[in-house]
């Protein structure tokens, strides 16, 4: 063997070279920051990905079944609603009037209650010494009580409308 008087040398080729912020490799144009050797997935991000996969996989599952199971129970309850709708929406117009006299009752019960406690407040405070101001709450309390009557009435004529359509338009 002979004697090798020059060193070993070392060559450095870089990855590739680069352009206008693009870089080239092996024919292929890539961002700067791209780097060949890419990184391989961390244990968190594999267990992560393990335990998402079956619950998301689940819950997409149990998804497609609830709209299976909603779209059967329209197609069998169409008919039904069909079949039954006379007897249907007048027991819904019944229970709507019903809620509403109950609604517009307590209203008025608690309309009273606190006109009752203000007129006892104020005959405490005035003690019967001011009876223009007693007379002045007594038509303010008869206004008040006429225009709850009346909103009751608006109310109950509105929801005789309504009902009345809802029939004209289900027959």
């Amino acid at each position: 063997m002979s004697d090798r008087s020059q060193p070993h040398q070392v060559q450095v080729h870089t990855q590739g070279r680069h352009e206008g912020g693009l870089q080239h490799h092996k024919g292929h144009l890539y961002p700067p920051d791209y780097n060949n050797n890419q990184r391989s997935p961390s244990t968190s991000q594999v267990l992560a990905l393990l335990a998402g996969l079956p619950v998301g996989g689940t819950l997409l599952a149990l998804a497609g079944l609830t709209l299976l199971g909603t779209f059967i129970g329209l197609a069998v309850a169409t008919p039904l609603f069909i079949i039954f709708s006379p007897v249907l929406v007048p027991a819904t117009i019944v229970l709507g009037l019903a809620v509403a006299g109950f609604l517009t009752s307590g209203a008025a019960g608690l309309t009273g209650l606190s006109s009752f406690s203000w007129v006892m407040n104020y005959i405490r405070q005035t003690q019967g010494t001011m009876p223009d101001q007693l007379d002045h709450a007594k038509r303010k309390m008869a206004d008040m009580a006429g225009y709850v009557g009346q909103k009751t009435k608006e109310v109950g004529q509105d929801i005789q409308t309504r009902a009345h359509d809802t029939k004209r338009t289900s027959t």
